[in-house]
């Protein structure tokens, strides 16, 4: 299969699929950390969403993708799209104009990438702010369904694919992947417990288990 995963540098959902004996490629505006620049195109992904394409990839080399995606992951950023930042939508109750045209601009590359000309897509992202006005999400999934053990609610928006099924249930010392508190005026954490996971580029990572489920189950 032909397999893009948009917005991901750690590449692990591409090296999944890889391991799988698919041509599959990472795409994002960051460098990828997952060791493989060869399969990762750095850059916007939107123009190569529909395929029939050629691209560059980190390594600096050229391929070119005959016809549609088989399979695409998408991976956008919710920082203004997230539930979680609904605190700062607002303040004494009015919204805030910059949040807003932000939030806007959010939703128009998630439902760009959701309704990508592609057969199969899959669009993750964690519970959204419902101002946003996304469309239902297709299902939740838990880091601890796939052998890890952690919470961390995330949905998964999916065309053409079925539900994941869990794999390997955890049920003993679960903990929760990002601390609990919230952010005060100057987004600063009102409670914050050191945890390395506050790092927004650690927190966005897929956890191995969810990706191999991915590979094994969409593949």
């Amino acid at each position: 299969m032909n397999v893009l995963i948009a917005c991901e540098e750690s590449q692990r959902v591409c090296t999944a699929f890889r391991e799988r004996g698919h041509r599959a490629f990472s795409c994002d505006i960051q460098p990828c950390s997952g060791g493989h620049p060869e399969w990762h195109i750095l850059g916007d992904c939107l123009p190569i969403l529909g395929g029939n394409c050629g691209f560059t990839d980190e390594a600096v080399g050229q391929h070119e993708q005959a016809g549609r995606w088989d399979l695409i992951i998408a991976h956008p950023p919710c920082t203004y799209l997230t539930n979680a930042s609904a605190v700062r939508m607002r303040v004494k109750g009015e919204i805030v104009p910059e949040r807003y045209t932000k939030m806007l601009e959010g939703r128009d590359f998630f439902l760009r990438c959701l309704n990508a000309d592609c057969d199969r897509v899959a669009v993750e992202n964690p519970i959204p702010l419902k101002l946003c006005g996304l469309p239902p999400y297709t299902q939740i999934i838990q880091p601890w369904m796939f052998g890890e053990p952690w919470s961390k609610r995330t949905c998964l928006w999916l065309r053409g694919l079925p539900e994941l099924v869990p794999t390997d249930i955890v049920t003993d010392g679960v903990l929760p992947w990002v601390n609990g508190g919230c952010k005060d005026a100057h987004g600063q954490y009102r409670r914050f417990q050191g945890r390395p996971e506050r790092d927004p580029v650690n927190r966005s990572k897929t956890f191995p288990g969810i990706a191999r489920a991915m590979a094994e189950q969409w593949g």
